[in-house]
């Protein structure tokens, strides 16, 4: 009889007949695809500059909205078993943009992506992340929606509050801008060294008080301000309604409590014949920040720069950029502005994909993210 021939147990052969390399099939087990959940072309700018410093193509994806307003996702190549990083910034419309990286999400999910990971530098409805009256939480909502729809960890940046880091059920790794704010100011600013670190508001005290530490410089603060501030109704304390005539146990009777009023505008810190440099986390709604600007140029600064990490620039802000009193206005890409670049030309941008591309490698390598907050500090 003619002897069987036998095949060595670890062969690795495809359906066909054909011998397949074994470490090609562990390759595209563990291989990694960056997409870009944006439907408009500005928005893809980032994504396409951190591809660039990874080396790596932009996934092929279709992203549009249809006539009737929903919004469509195709995933065009095969992600079965791979890290997926989605990275989406969010434009002025930003339920559309939510809705793209739910929906995105989701299809990676069904098409058995092994991770996905959202790269969300500025991460929407986080200033809604306090109750306020008869409202809602809405940044947790979001939270719950994003690991509902597949996502396993997220890259932003610059959180409004530190602490919505727990309401994910999964990692989250909040960036930090600050060193490539603070290194904008030691090398585009000649006479940095003859300036002042403003907070505008208290709230903002401990973020301008690192950056002035940092820098070896000094500290003011503008106390004051005439706007209403998020503390005044996030605790619900007012929220019972007032009933006349209401029958109140002997026993539980409380306190009468003065109401608030706020003192003159002041600024603790000398700012006379200095370069004033205001720094937050969001410039959005530009008011309260020309108004600052007005105040310390009757105080005697000569130049006045407004820092921030993400530009969201609502409404009317570039003009009221351009005729203020403000000197120049830096963020980061975080947010694309382009066109409020166009309309303002004091207005600067400081390129971040550096750290996000780096976040990248290092999450998809298994690696340490201790590298990217070297002297970071909860207050940055």
């Amino acid at each position: 009889m003619p002897r069987k021939l036998l095949l060595p147990y670890k062969s690795v052969f495809s359906p066909f007949g054909a011998p397949r390399d074994a470490g090609a099939m562990n390759a595209a087990r563990t291989g990694y695809r960056v997409f870009s959940a944006n439907s408009t072309a500005a928005c893809t700018e980032l994504a396409r500059r951190i591809t660039e410093r990874l080396g790596a193509e932009l996934g092929k994806s279709v992203v549009y909205q249809e006539t009737n307003g929903e919004t469509r996702v195709e995933i065009k190549e095969s992600v079965r078993g791979q890290d997926i990083f989605i990275i989406q910034t969010i434009p002025r419309d930003v339920n559309t943009a939510v809705m793209e990286l739910l929906i995105m999400a989701y299809a990676l999910k069904t098409s058995c992506a092994r991770n996905i990971i959202g790269v969300i530098p500025y991460f929407p409805y986080s200033k809604q992340s306090k109750m306020r009256k008869r409202g809602s939480i809405v940044c947790k909502l979001l939270a719950s929606m994003l690991a509902k729809a597949g996502l396993t960890h997220i890259i932003t940046m610059d959180l409004h509050q530190k602490e919505i880091q727990g309401f994910f059920s999964f990692p989250v790794d909040n960036l930090r801008a600050s060193p490539f704010l603070l290194q904008y100011i030691q090398e585009e600013i000649p006479d940095y060294r003859n300036a002042v670190i403003v907070a505008k508001s208290p709230d903002a005290a401990k973020r301008a008080q690192s950056y002035a530490e940092r820098l070896r410089l000094g500290l003011a603060v503008i106390h004051g301000e005439a706007q209403c501030t998020e503390q005044d109704m996030d605790d619900g304390r007012h929220s019972p309604p007032m009933v006349k005539n209401a029958t109140v146990h002997p026993g539980l009777e409380l306190p009468l409590m003065m109401a608030k009023e706020k003192p003159p505008i002041t600024v603790v810190g000398d700012v006379g014949g200095r370069i004033a440099i205001i720094v937050d986390d969001i410039i959005d709604d530009v008011e309260s920040f020309v108004a600052a600007a007005e105040i310390l140029k009757e105080r005697g600064a000569y130049k006045i720069f407004v820092m921030a990490t993400h530009g969201l620039l609502s409404a009317e802000a570039p003009r009221l950029i351009e005729e203020s009193s403000i000197d120049e206005v830096v963020v980061t890409n975080t947010v694309p502005h382009e066109v409020q670049k166009l309309q303002c030309p004091k207005i600067k941008t400081v390129d971040i994909s550096l750290i996000l591309s780096e976040a990248i490698r290092r999450i998809h390598n298994g690696e340490s993210m201790a590298y990217l907050f070297r002297n970071i500090t909860v207050d940055d």
